[in-house]
């Protein structure tokens, strides 16, 4: 087990975009760094995020732009004016557009700033940035920048020359596109920097980042753009078969995610060399990584490309050991977690038992079935991570309010506390229990209803844009966290 998961632990799950804050959504900005400075009051040592990369229209963190880098939405814009980069009266200007279109308005203007005014430290630390980055950077730069050149459509609809990355067309593209290229490598380069002040910070204060990196990357992606070898494609480039789910709790049809599958026999020919470098990124932006679908490292479920749901699709093996005997071997003791949800097999959890990996335990799904649950308290072992639900699950509240009164009845039997209301049960259970690593959405915190939930699986609207605020966080909501964080042997 590794050291950093040896040890009783509570951790609180928000994504930077539901931060409170002034913008049209959290940012790394002052009300990151208060975050911190709450769950150290609390005794929290673990803040777990979704994903940070680049997204679609659609908002989602799960189907990125690139396996490396950092959304730009989540750059706080009044670091720049404090650097010197970017001036006030520029920073609120009015850029016409949308929220996308005016940040990278003010980037572009940073960018200029910094050109002509960074000090020459920053300039050699940009320099490097772009260096150590260059095996994604280079790649990612003129991804995004072409991928605005043609309206935003995906590779595959783009001109045949840099579909296909001719070289001579390649070339002249980054010739052509040069300042642009350099102005995206610049907001990686800012949101890098600022990420790193804040996991410092967060370090100072005795708290772990906890990361999630999407076992799949986005067909519309930099990744399958730059390495095409690496996933499962035909000569052309389309996919004969997308990643999912079959029918499971979530969803009567499953879920077709639409992500290209791996082509694992070219990575286990090349030492598994493109996933090491994503897990390498994600090592130096977190203390703690999840896998998210970690079942697909076993076998995934690959559904024909042409069919509109995930029910007729077939499971196909993965050499899940190869790849993390390859990861462990370049990273040694690596805090690692299977988000092993969903049709679990034995050989799915022989596989997350032989690295000795902590599983996930969601309260919420304990109650159906019986004494064999494997959600069930009683059922936990010390290495595990329990949660009272995840972003993909309804609020505690919301989750309390859909039980009938002989449901509740049933769950007060089993973990007690009757006086209190069914949510806070929930928290006290997950706290109370021997995993040691406890993680309790801020929405449960705040005690707020199924219109607050984060994400609907299954669904494309309506998802992502949760935020709260702090007026919201009640004396007697952070008392009740932080006296249930030292009672259980949760805190700092």
């Amino acid at each position: 087990m590794n050291e950093i998961l040896n040890k009783r632990r509570a951790g609180i799950l928000l994504h930077i975009s539901s931060l409170p804050g002034s913008g049209e959504q959290g940012d790394l900005g002052q009300d990151a760094y208060h975050f911190v400075n709450f769950l150290h009051d609390s005794g929290v040592t673990v803040w777990q995020t979704l994903p940070l990369g680049m997204t679609h229209a659609d908002g989602s963190p799960y189907q990125c732009l690139s396996a490396h880098a950092g959304n730009p939405l989540l750059i706080n814009i009044d670091w720049l004016v404090i650097q010197g980069w970017l001036k006030l009266s520029e920073s609120v200007e009015e850029c016409l557009g949308n929220v996308t279109f005016k940040k990278s308005c003010l980037l572009a203007k940073a960018f200029s700033g910094f050109q002509e005014r960074a000090e020459q430290k920053d300039k050699d630390a940009f320099a490097l940035f772009c260096r150590e980055k260059s095996f994604w950077l280079d790649d990612f730069a003129l991804f995004i920048v072409l991928r605005n050149e043609f309206g935003q459509r995906c590779w595959f609809d783009w001109p045949e020359q840099y579909k296909e990355r001719q070289s001579k067309d390649i070339l002249e593209a980054r010739r052509r596109f040069k300042n642009e290229i350099e102005c995206i490598k610049f907001e990686q380069f800012v949101f890098y920097r600022q990420w790193m002040e804040l996991k410092a910070y967060a370090q100072q204060k005795n708290v772990l980042m906890f990361g999630d990196i999407p076992i799949f990357v986005s067909y519309d992606s930099a990744d399958v753009w730059a390495n095409r070898e690496v996933f499962k494609l035909d000569e052309s480039g389309r996919m004969s078969v997308v990643a999912g789910v079959p029918p499971d709790y979530f969803s009567a049809t499953g879920q077709r995610w639409g992500n290209p599958h791996y082509n694992w026999q070219y990575l286990k020919k090349t030492g598994f060399v493109w996933w090491v470098e994503r897990m390498q990124t994600q090592l130096e932006l977190f203390d703690i990584i999840r896998i998210d679908h970690f079942r697909g490292l076993e076998a995934a479920w690959e559904i024909p490309s042409d069919e509109d749901t995930a029910i007729n699709g077939r499971w196909v093996k993965a050499p899940g050991k190869a790849l993390l005997d390859a990861i462990k071997t370049e990273f040694s003791s690596i805090p690692l977690v299977a988000e092993d949800l969903g049709v679990i097999t034995p050989e799915v959890e022989q596989l997350r038992d032989e690295f000795d990996l902590p599983g996930m335990k969601i309260l919420q799904f304990a109650f159906d079935g019986g004494p064999d649950n494997p959600y069930l308290p009683c059922n936990y072992t010390k290495n595990s991570v329990v949660y009272t639900g995840t972003h993909d699950n309804d609020t505690s509240v919301g989750w309390a309010n859909s039980k009938n009164i002989e449901a509740k009845k049933a769950i007060y039997e089993y973990i007690g506390n009757p006086r209190i209301p069914l949510h806070q049960a929930l928290i006290q259970s997950a706290l109370a229990s021997v995993s040691n690593l406890a993680v309790i959405p801020m929405q449960d915190i705040l005690e707020l209803g199924t219109e607050h939930r984060m994400n609907t699986p299954g669904t494309t609207t309506g998802n992502w844009h949760w935020r709260f605020q702090w007026h919201q966080l009640s004396h007697e909501q952070a008392s009740r966290f932080a006296h249930q964080v030292s009672l259980f042997n949760r805190h700092l």
